[in-house]
């Protein structure tokens, strides 16, 4: 399994216990598509079908069947191979329709895309420096009035710094 670390060296996995770990899905099937193209050429019309008929496997949850469709072209293509280990490794990761039968989302793009726009477009603005602490407020700020929930931030801050009766 692929263990990540925050700054301190702490593995990721001892800070969210209850985490489940993907392995996003568009990265996995651009991994099947460098495969096919490794095998069947660039251009090659047999490379898109192969490559989406093994992405609609990845989908279905079917590794064993990518691996398979794999085998004939494990010696000839170093791709192959390193596609076949990848999904080995990976194999946990990868149970996608598991994780959207628990309604888990598969692919990062939507958040990255999110986090570009309530993030990169505040804090990445011409000659802006922030510091961590400001940085961490403003996003917060941000994050309560995109989502709609900057009223109720406000009222429980007030509430959190009324004087005592």
């Amino acid at each position: 399994m692929i263990e990540f670390s925050d700054t301190t060296g702490t593995p990721l996995r001892s800070c969210f216990p209850q985490a489940i770990p993907i392995l996003d899905r568009y990265h996995a099937k651009e991994t099947l598509h460098r495969t096919a193209q490794s095998i069947f050429g660039a251009i090659s019309p047999e490379a898109k079908r192969w490559a989406t008929a093994r992405c609609t496997e990845l989908d279905d949850g079917k590794l064993s069947a990518i691996v398979h469709a794999l085998r004939p072209h494990i010696h000839p293509s170093n791709e192959a191979t390193k596609c076949a280990m990848y999904i080995f490794r990976n194999r946990r990761r990868m149970r996608y329709p598991k994780f959207h039968a628990l309604g888990l989302c598969t692919s990062t793009g939507v958040l990255e895309a999110g986090c570009k726009v309530v993030i990169g477009t505040r804090l990445k603005r011409t000659g802006m420096h922030w510091t961590t602490s400001a940085a961490n407020a403003i996003i917060a700020l941000r994050c309560c009035k995109l989502s709609g929930r900057f009223e109720d931030f406000w009222e429980r801050r007030s509430a959190r710094f009324a004087p005592a009766a």
